[in-house]
């Protein structure tokens, strides 16, 4: 079987990528999962930079495994922007207040941030770009984003990250108050694996 590696050792995020991926024919691991232990240096000025250094990283050291010779290696580089305060955390999100400082403690810092602010200045978007290294040397790089705007509290057990303050107006609750299926649906990092699946299909349609 062919085999994906996705370049983060996140399991809720692994877990979205496969439901998200499902169907393909293909194995999905973790780059853990695949013995790859590397932290890349992700030092680009955009989400897309970003994902595509952290791609090619890790596929430099897969290609070096007879095993993954072939695999395709994605990754993803994903964030919250807010438009009141100039797109913060954008690329910075997961550094945000520090990479070791629990999502509890980076939401909060943003709702007190947004003390007072009304409703239509409150706008903000997920962004999720999608890298993908193939083993002829390619690189493919998508963007899926979901719209929204920052709520008044923390709310919601069912996502993770800045989830739990993104409120969706169309849907009157929080991106971690969906459903995992819903949110899939919605989401930005669903929007972009769809279109890098695409890119995957018709990739692999050539090959036959």
């Amino acid at each position: 079987m062919e085999k994906i590696i996705f370049a983060t050792g996140n399991e809720n995020k692994m877990a979205e990528i496969r439901m998200i991926l499902d169907g393909l024919g293909m194995d999905i691991l973790s780059q853990k999962e695949a013995g790859i232990m590397a932290d890349i240096v992700e030092d680009g000025e955009t989400f897309e930079e970003n994902a595509l250094i952290k791609a090619k990283g890790i596929a430099e050291i897969a290609y070096g495994n007879p095993e993954y010779k072939d695999a395709i290696v994605l990754a993803d580089d994903s964030g919250l922007e807010i438009d009141y305060l100039n797109k913060e955390p954008g690329i910075y999100s997961a550094r945000y207040m520090g990479e070791d400082t629990s999502y509890d403690i980076k939401n909060q810092a943003l709702l007190d941030r947004l003390s007072g602010v009304e409703d239509e200045k409150r706008t903000a978007r997920f962004v999720c770009a999608i890298a993908a290294a193939f083993p002829d040397g390619t690189s493919e790089v998508v963007r899926g984003t979901m719209e929204g705007a920052i709520g008044y509290k923390i709310a919601g057990e069912n996502g993770f990250g800045y989830d739990p303050i993104f409120y969706l107006p169309g849907c009157g609750c929080t991106s971690a108050e969906l459903s995992p299926e819903k949110k899939n649906e919605l989401s930005h990092r669903g929007e972009g694996l769809r279109k890098m699946r695409d890119i995957i299909d018709n990739k692999q349609a050539q090959r036959r």
